[in-house]
C-alpha cells in the first residue's frame, strides 16, 4: 500500500493543533493511501510542543520534528519534505485555513500519475480586503517580471510527489526561499485543484502586511533581473528628461532672456537623487540575497525528532529511572 505524508508546519498554534488533528484523523481515515504525519514545531514558545509530543504518544503514524529556534514558515516546511517518507506528500498550514478534507482529491490526482497539486484559492474568508488585493497584485507583478508564469492565488497548501520532493530535497537549498515558486517550476505533470481558504480556527495571524510586502519584494528579486534593468532604463529615461531640460533652459535664455528658473533646478534634481537612490536600493535588495546564499548557513536545525517509539522509550526509562 503506498503511503501519504502530510507535513503540517507549527508556530505556536496550541489553541488549533487539537481540531486539526482531529480533522486530519477523519480525513485520512477514509483515503487509500497508508498514512504518516509529520508536524514541524518550527520553535513554539506556548504549549504546542506539549500537545504535539501527545500526538506521537499515541499514534504511531505521527512524526514531530522539533526545532531549535523559530527559522520561519519556508524553513519549516522545507525540514519537513526532508523527513516525509511517503510516496506523495501534502504540505499545508496548522491554523486550518487549508482544510484537510481536500487530502482525499489530492491523493486521487497522485494516482493519476500527478507529480505537482497546487491548491488555488478562489476566496480567502479569513483575509482581508487589503490583504487579498496585495496577493493579486503581487502575482500580476511576478508573473509579469519573471520569465517563469506562476498560478495565481496558489497557496503553501500543495502535494508532491516523492521524486518532486527529491529534487527539493537536493537542488533547491537557497536561503533565500519561495517555496510554492519553487514547486511550480520543477515541471513534470501538475494539476490545480481550487479551493477556499477557511478562517483561522484560533490564534493571530504571524504575517504583517510589512512583513509580507518585504516578503514579495525579495522573491521578485529571487525570480526575475528585470529590477536590475531598471537602471538602464531609468538611465535613458533620466537623460531624455536631461535634455529635453537643457533645450528649454535654452529657449528661454534666447527669447525670453530670463535665467533657468529655481523650481526647475530643484525639481531636476529632486528626480535624479531619487532615481538613483531607488537604483541602489534594488541593487542592494539583489546583495543582500547573494550575502545570504554566500553564508550558506543551515536552512533549518534540528533539536530532536519524536515518534510513537522515541517518546514511549524515554517515557520507560524515566519510569525506570524514578522506581530506582
Amino acid at each position: 500500500m503506498k503511503r501519504i505524508s502530510v507535513v503540517v508546519s507549527s508556530y505556536n498554534e496550541e489553541l488549533v493543533l487539537e481540531q486539526l488533528y482531529s480533522e486530519l484523523l477523519a480525513a485520512l481515515s477514509i483515503c487509500k493511501w497508508d498514512y504518516e504525519i509529520v508536524f514541524v514545531n518550527d520553535g513554539s514558545i506556548d504549549s504546542s510542543g506539549r500537545i504535539l509530543r501527545g500526538f506521537a504518544e499515541r499514534n504511531p503514524k505521527v512524526k514531530v520534528i522539533n526545532l531549535s529556534r523559530n527559522f520561519g514558515h519556508e524553513s519549516a516546511m522545507i525540514a519537513g519534505i526532508d523527513y516525509a517518507a511517503g510516496d506523495g506528500i501534502i504540505c499545508m498550514d496548522a491554523d486550518l485555513q487549508h482544510p484537510p478534507r481536500y487530502i482525499p482529491e489530492i491523493i486521487e490526482k497522485f494516482e493519476e500519475g500527478c507529480d505537482i497539486i497546487s491548491m488555488v484559492r478562489t476566496k480567502n474568508k479569513g483575509g482581508r480586503l487589503m490583504k487579498n488585493m496585495a496577493s493579486d497584485i503581487f502575482y500580476k507583478v511576478l508573473n509579469h517580471f519573471s520569465s517563469m508564469k506562476f498560478e495565481e492565488n496558489a497557496s503553501d497548501f500543495f502535494g508532491i510527489s516523492n521524486r518532486a520532493a527529491d529534487i527539493l530535497r537536493h537542488e533547491y537549498r537557497e536561503n533565500v526561499r519561495f517555496l510554492r515558486g519553487f514547486v511550480q517550476s520543477i515541471g513534470y505533470k501538475s494539476e490545480t485543484i481550487k479551493y477556499q481558504a477557511e478562517k483561522r480556527a484560533g490564534g493571530k495571524c504571524h504575517y504583517s502586511i510589512i512583513r509580507l510586502f518585504k516578503f514579495a519584494v525579495t522573491i521578485l528579486c529571487g525570480f526575475s533581473d528585470i529590477p536590475l534593468k531598471i537602471g538602464i532604463y531609468s538611465g535613458i529615461f533620466a537623460s531624455a528628461c536631461g535634455m529635453i531640460l537643457i533645450v528649454y533652459s535654452c529657449i528661454m535664455k534666447i527669447c525670453f532672456s530670463v535665467p533657468s528658473g529655481y523650481t526647475t533646478i530643484i525639481v531636476a534634481l529632486c528626480f535624479l537623487f531619487s532615481l538613483t537612490l531607488i537604483v541602489l536600493g534594488i541593487i542592494g535588495e539583489y546583495i543582500t540575497i547573494i550575502l545570504a546564499e554566500v553564508k550558506n548557513r543551515p536552512i533549518y536545525i534540528v533539536e530532536e525528532i519524536l515518534d510513537f517509539r522515541t517518546v514511549n522509550d524515554c517515557e520507560k526509562q524515566y519510569a525506570e529511572k524514578k522506581e530506582d
